[in-house]
């Protein structure tokens, strides 16, 4: 079962990130739910959020939100920022948040 929080449209966009290309939801480890971004999760969960280490990579943490495609981190981050199911593009610069998402050193 696939747990969405925060306030995001059918697109998995939010009020912080919304433009065409912002169509990812990234599962927080601490919470086991999907939200658009950090700031919604900062917002919504109450807790501190917890980085997926590099041994949890094959996860499924990534949702594209225009076809519904559960990725694993590995997956995602490897796409080239392009679902590979529903080709739809995604936003290049949340590689910019990557280190509040998933351990980056």
């Amino acid at each position: 079962m696939i747990h969405v929080a925060g306030a995001i449209d059918h697109h998995t966009r939010c009020a912080h990130y919304h433009s065409e290309i912002d169509i990812i939801a990234i599962k927080f480890k601490c919470c086991d739910t999907y939200y658009g971004c950090y700031f919604c999760h900062e917002e919504a969960a109450g807790h501190e959020p917890i980085a997926w280490s590099r041994n949890e990579w094959d996860t499924k943490a990534v949702l594209c939100g225009q076809c519904g495609t559960e990725m694993t981190i590995h997956d995602y981050l490897n796409s080239n920022y392009i679902c590979p199911t529903c080709h739809a593009h995604f936003n290049p610069g949340c590689r910019n948040h990557y280190h509040l998402y998933f351990e980056w050193k």
